[in-house]
């Protein structure tokens, strides 16, 4: 069996791998999951969503056919959509799951299988194994079923719906001020990537004074030439644009707009750790809301600063959203995100949002009525210096991650950039504490001969400097 389960469902290479025959094979496996776990004499209801990419909405409709076959009634939705916005509509529905399909960031050849919980995040280890479990025992021609699509609407097995409405009701009304942001009056230019948050902002924000200008919004499954990814070296038409049209920021968001990134007034990018920062400051001084942090290992030391001032309680994770909507489920999480730009606070479900986070970081700025760039200023003044980097180091041959876990772990330096090394973790790759608070981290890749290199110090110069230090760690 070809297909394989990560943290976050299933990807593959279209035609290649992801091919109707596969989808509709994982649909069946969930669809026996969900069948297993349902209460007796309830029939399950799930929400499909789809993103961009090519085919992903006849993707969509087989996953729909084969719950219907099931007995399982499908609300598929009309159109693209963020995944936070169907993450919600699960929650909306009180529907047993749901079904993304999208490959997120990942280029335009790609596409993928996301299962979502009854709560509205991604489906825990335990749900996605037993998912597995079902694909795995499934042979064909036998053991899936498949309902003509036109009878599975005439039975209302199959349901469209718009996701749009209820999802961006919930962020207006509990989680946003938008008279905030209206009377900020600001200008906004918006960068969907050609993702499925194409026209959101938009749409949210046509009835506040915010001026609009939206870039590669339209229907674009190549992603004309863009990695849909929102980092400053895919962003320069936003760069630019903001810099010609004087706007107050610009924001971007991914493939499936569950990440955000940003730039300030003059062209600069800003990346999630500062989002973050930022939105806990305003979270807590603003709003006057409390609870933990939860950040995975590789974010920055701002929240580890602003949990100390605020006595907030903070929570390190391994990298990737899973920690993090596992500690919002158990815990009382204020703000919980990762270096890539999944970002959510607390009110809304365990998700990654980069619409929320947008809409959250435009609150911030029209409530102080000063440019982004101060407020940022104003933030490394108060909790910093900070400067963060990430070399990625493509291997000649794949590592063991555990054998190069306990080479650098027993090899361990006394300092580093002139600071002395007072902690050591290996719960996600190694990272080495300095006694200013700096760190490092060494992550190779589980799965491709890739080796991930962080390092956030006081300086540029003492972060080069740890950066070198970890490739000689390495070996590379």
């Amino acid at each position: 069996m070809t297909i394989r389960f990560g943290t976050d469902g299933w990807r593959a290479v279209i035609a290649e791998t992801f091919t109707f025959e596969n989808v509709r094979l994982v649909s069946q496996a969930v669809a026996s999951y969900l069948i297993d776990v349902a209460e007796p004499g309830i029939q399950p209801e799930i929400v499909i969503g789809f993103d961009t990419r090519f085919l992903s909405d006849r993707f969509a409709a087989e996953v729909a056919r084969v719950m219907a076959a099931n007995g399982i009634t499908a609300y598929l939705a009309r159109a693209d959509a963020p995944t936070p916005a169907i993450s919600y509509n699960i929650v909306h529905k009180k529907a047993a799951g749901g079904v993304m399909i999208t490959a997120s960031h990942n280029p335009p050849r790609y596409n993928g299988f996301k299962v979502k919980a009854a709560y509205g995040g991604s489906a825990p280890k335990h749900q996605t194994q037993a998912i597995a479990q079902k694909l795995y025992s499934l042979h064909e021609p036998h053991g899936m079923n498949l309902m003509d699509y036109k009878l599975a609407e005439e039975r209302g097995l199959i349901r469209k719906f718009d996701p749009a409405w209820p999802y961006y009701e919930h962020l207006t009304t509990n989680l946003i001020n938008m008279d905030i942001i209206s009377n900020g009056e600001l200008k906004v230019v918006t960068d969907s990537m050609y993702g499925a948050g194409r026209g959101v902002f938009r749409e949210i924000l046509s009835r506040t004074r915010t001026k609009i200008h939206e870039l590669h919004s339209d229907l674009n499954p190549g992603f004309g030439g863009i990695h849909p990814e929102p980092l400053g070296k895919n962003l320069k038409e936003l760069i630019t644009t903001v810099q010609n049209e004087n706007a107050h920021l610009g924001l971007a968001t991914d493939g499936d707009a569950d990440r955000i990134g940003a730039v300030d007034e003059r062209g600069n990018f800003v990346d999630p750790h500062t989002i973050m920062a930022l939105s806990v400051r305003y979270l807590v001084e603003k709003r006057k809301m409390s609870g933990a942090i939860a950040k995975t290992i590789s974010s920055t030391l701002l929240l580890n600063r602003m949990a100390k001032k605020y006595g907030l309680a903070l929570h390190e994770t391994p990298v990737g959203f899973d920690g993090i909507a596992e500690l919002m489920l158990t815990d009382d999480v204020l703000l919980g995100g990762e270096e890539s730009g999944g970002i959510s606070i607390k009110g809304h479900i365990p998700e990654g949002d980069g619409i929320l986070m947008g809409l959250l970081l435009l609150e911030i700025v029209a409530e102080a009525g000063v440019p982004l760039t101060e407020l940022i200023a104003d933030l490394q003044a108060t909790f910093g210096p900070t400067v963060y980097q990430r070399s990625d180091i493509h291997l000649k041959n794949s590592v063991s991650k555990e054998d190069m876990t306990k080479r650098l772990v027993d090899k361990a330096p006394v300092e580093m950039a002139g600071e002395r090394v007072v902690k050591v973790d290996s719960y996600d790759g190694v990272k080495y504490h300095l006694a200013d608070d700096s760190w490092l981290l060494i992550r190779p890749s589980g799965t491709e001969p890739l080796l991930r290199v962080y390092a956030e110090a006081g300086s540029e110069e003492a972060v080069k400097v740890m950066l070198q230090k970890g490739r000689e760690l390495a070996g590379v």
